[in-house]
């Protein structure tokens, strides 16, 4: 009993020392990304916003307080494979000593898996969302539309797609290290597809289509996790 709870210990502070450490990393870098945010939050008004050619604000503060959602953001999204190194490392203790370059490798994918899942959103997903609510605007119905609100749900979309993105990473690892037999995941195929809707559901706006345009990929992306598995045991 002593063992295990000391064992409880050492995992509890392991997680701890984790976070304190992926919190000073998004620490460090958030100050200069609050600098660019302004940028940023140009680019997503002018780029991704084309059909609402004027956003406004509401409050004297409320360009500030985004500025800094937007460094925050900007912060993980740099930050994310130093963060992704350390969860993993976590997660797979066992692998990290026995198999260094299986912990590396998976770093990598997560952060392009993460990176890339972002720019999905930002560049298809984010769009359609868009343009779905602007369709229905009539002449007697006409949108005003607040830049903390659209800049909000854009990012907060690509920090969602980017954390269901790293689905295909979560399946090959549970496989690879014996977590999870390879038949019991392949057997559990309809709940993860109804997982993957639920969490799709409640990551994104209450609209079908963006939650159809997570939930594919995710469910892809999976299937794709699962191939590799399979082919590498």
């Amino acid at each position: 009993m002593p063992d295990k709870e000391e064992s409880l210990a050492t995992h509890l502070e392991a997680l701890r020392s984790t976070l304190i450490r992926c919190l000073v990393a998004v620490a460090l870098i958030f100050v200069p990304a609050f600098f660019a945010a302004p940028y940023c939050i140009d680019f997503l008004t002018k780029t991704l916003v084309k059909s609402a050619p004027v956003l406004h604000y509401f409050a004297p503060m409320e360009v500030f307080i985004l500025q800094m959602k937007v460094a925050f953001v900007i912060a993980i999204l740099i930050a994310f494979p130093y963060i992704a190194y350390r969860i993993w490392k976590f997660i797979l203790p066992a692998l990290y000593e026995n198999e260094k370059k299986f912990i590396c490798k998976i770093v990598g994918f997560s952060s392009i898996l993460f990176i890339g899942g972002a720019a999905f959103c930002l560049f298809v997903c984010f769009p359609l969302v868009i343009n779905f609510g602007m369709s229905f605007a009539t002449l007697n119905i006409q949108p005003i539309m607040g830049v903390s609100q659209v800049v909000s749900l854009a990012l907060w979309l690509s920090i969602a797609f980017g954390l269901m993105f790293q689905f295909p990473l979560v399946t090959y690892g549970l496989v690879r290290s014996g977590i999870v037999e390879y038949k019991t995941i392949c057997n559990k195929r309809p709940y993860v597809l109804v997982g993957i809707l639920i969490l799709a559901a409640i990551l994104t706006p209450p609209d079908v289509l963006s939650q159809l345009i997570l939930a594919t990929p995710t469910y892809l992306l999976f299937e794709l996790g699962l191939f590799f598995a399979r082919h590498s045991r």
